[in-house]
């Protein structure tokens, strides 16, 4: 029983993680279009999730946390569009530095980890209810 246990945190773990990396995406994605307010002044900066690896003590399995949400220090790209209120004097505004792709990937990858954890949920939860039943038969 102790390996489903353990198995169950482990995913628990990832399940954190992952929802934890889908909203940051998510954030990156809703503010793909936002540019800074006054002429010149910087628009949203994409963030980014970085992971550690983390002993649980009680189970012995590694487990993994949110280390950081940092900003990502790569340039603005500029665009002309002289009519918006962010422009400078000469009518290009700084955009902001998510690129869509990029986000729709990490998004996927996300996706498709966050749903391998969660049936390594069902997987458990489903053996320990067949390991109960057992018991319950002797």
């Amino acid at each position: 029983m102790d390996a489903l246990i353990s198995a169950l945190k482990v995913a628990a773990s990832g399940l954190g993680a992952q929802s934890e990396r889908l909203r940051v995406v998510s954030e990156n994605l809703a503010n793909a279009q936002s540019t800074g307010t006054t002429p010149g002044s910087d628009p949203y900066r994409r963030k980014t999730i970085s992971f550690v690896s983390e002993l649980d003590r009680t189970s012995g399995s590694s487990t993994v946390e949110v280390n950081s949400i940092d900003r990502d220090p790569s340039d603005f790209p500029v665009e002309f569009q002289p009519g918006n209120e962010a422009a400078d004097d000469k009518g290009y505004v700084k955009m902001p530095n998510v690129n869509v792709l990029i986000e729709m990937a990490d998004m996927t990858e996300a996706n498709r980890s966050y749903e391998a954890n969660l049936q390594v949920v069902k997987q458990a939860r489903d053996l320990i209810s067949m390991t109960i039943d057992l018991m319950r038969n002797q």
